[in-house]
C-alpha cells in the first residue's frame, strides 16, 4: 500500500487528496494545524483550518481564502477522508487525520497532552502512522502541575508588587500569553499587555475566549500610573527601551527551555518559568502510545535522540526534515510586527 502522506520540499503531501499539511512553500491547497507562523504561512491559494484557528490566521495573514471545519467533522478531499481533532497546543490547534483506502495517518502539528484551561484538550486519535514533533523529546523535560506553576508565577508577581516593582514577563503573543492570563490572579494588580499580545487577545475574545481585563501598553504608558502591575510582553521586548518605561521592575521569561539552567542564564532574566505549549517527554510518549500507531515520524526537535528511543521501544521510527521551528530557545515573536 502506498504511503498516505509523503514528505516533499514544499511540505507534507497527500497524493490521494492533492493537498499539503502545514506547507512551508506556496501550494494550491493547504490544510493547517494551527496559526503559529511556522505552520501557517502566507502564499497558499486556499487554506482549510478549524473554526477557532481561522480568526488568528486572518489576523496574521490578511485577506486570504480560508475554509473552516469543525472538530471531528469528516470531509472527503479527492481520494482522502480528512478530519481535524484537538491538539491542545493553542486555541483552535488540531491534529489532522487522513484516511486513504482504510489506512490512517495523523499529522499532529504541535501538541500538548495536559489540559491548560485555554486550548481545546488534546484527544488521541487511533492511526497506523503518526507524525509527531519532539521539541522537548528528552527525559529531562517534565512540566510542573498547572497549579504549582500558577502558584509560582503569582507569588513572584505579588512579591514584586509589595516591593514596588513592575513584573514583566516575556511570552509568545499567541497561546502562551493567553495561558498566562488565564492562570494569574488579577486581584494582585493591573495587567498590562504589549500591543501584539493585546491584538491577539482581541481576536480571541471576539470568538468567545474568556480572558481577564487587560490594559494595552501605549507610548504614553508609565509604570508609575500602574503600581504593582504585571506586564505581558513579547520576548523581543525584554531588555529593551520598551520595558524601561515601567521603572523599577523584575523580568521573567516563560518557556519550556527554562528547564535548562544554561538557557535561563543566557536569557538574563530575573526568573525563568517553565511554561510550554508543547508536550514534555511523558506527554510525547503517552500520545504516541495512545494512537496505537506502529510507524512514527519525528519532524522537529530532538529528532535523532527521540527516533533512537522509539526504535528501542519497538516502533518503526523515522526522522523527517521539515521547516517547523517548534518552541525556540531564543523565541522570536510569532506575530505581526505591531509595536507599542
Amino acid at each position: 500500500m502506498a504511503d498516505v502522506l509523503t514528505f516533499t520540499d514544499s511540505g507534507i503531501y497527500c497524493p490521494a487528496g492533492d493537498f499539503y499539511i502545514d506547507p512551508w512553500r506556496p501550494v494550491d491547497r493547504a490544510l493547517i494545524t494551527h496559526g503559529h507562523a511556522d505552520h501557517s504561512r502566507w502564499g497558499m491559494k486556499s487554506y482549510l483550518a478549524t473554526q477557532a484557528a481561522a480568526p488568528v490566521m486572518r489576523h496574521r495573514l490578511g485577506d486570504v481564502s480560508i475554509d473552516t471545519i469543525r472538530y471531528s467533522e469528516t470531509r472527503q478531499i479527492g481520494g482522502a477522508k480528512v478530519s481535524f481533532h484537538p491538539a491542545g497546543h493553542v486555541p483552535g490547534s488540531a491534529q489532522i487525520r487522513v484516511e486513504v483506502a482504510g489506512e490512517v495517518w495523523v499529522a499532529s502539528g504541535d501538541y500538548k497532552t495536559v489540559a491548560d484551561g485555554l486550548s481545546e484538550p488534546f484527544e488521541p486519535v487511533q492511526c497506523h502512522a503518526f507524525i509527531t514533533e519532539c521539541t522537548f523529546g528528552l527525559p529531562i523535560f517534565k512540566w510542573l502541575e498547572e497549579a504549582t506553576l500558577t502558584a509560582q508565577i503569582n507569588a513572584w508577581w505579588a512579591a514584586n508588587a509589595a516591593e514596588g516593582r513592575t513584573s514583566i514577563i516575556g511570552a509568545y503573543a499567541l497561546g502562551k500569553a493567553q495561558r498566562l492570563l488565564t492562570c494569574v490572579d488579577p486581584a494582585i494588580g493591573p495587567i498590562l499587555t504589549h500591543g501584539a499580545v493585546e491584538n491577539t487577545n482581541a481576536v480571541l475574545r471576539a470568538q468567545g475566549v474568556k480572558l481577564p481585563d487587560t490594559i494595552r501598553v501605549t507610548p504614553e504608558t508609565k509604570g508609575a500610573d500602574h503600581p504593582g502591575a504585571l506586564v505581558i510582553a513579547t520576548p523581543s521586548a525584554l531588555g529593551t527601551s520598551w520595558g524601561r518605561r515601567f521603572g523599577p521592575s523584575s523580568t521573567a521569561f516563560a518557556s519550556g527551555w527554562m528547564a535548562l539552567r544554561g538557557v535561563r542564564r543566557r536569557r538574563a532574566a530575573d526568573r525563568g518559568f517553565v511554561v510550554s505549549d508543547h508536550a514534555d517527554w511523558d506527554g510525547l510518549n503517552t500520545a504516541i502510545r495512545e494512537t496505537g500507531a506502529t510507524k512514527i515520524f519525528a519532524t522537529h526537535g530532538y529528532t535523532a535522540a527521540f527516533q533512537r528511543w522509539l526504535a528501542e521501544e519497538g516502533y518503526d521510527a523515522h526522522i523527517v526534515s521539515t521547516e517547523y521551528s517548534g518552541e525556540q530557545v531564543d523565541e522570536a515573536d510569532d506575530t505581526p510586527a505591531e509595536q507599542s
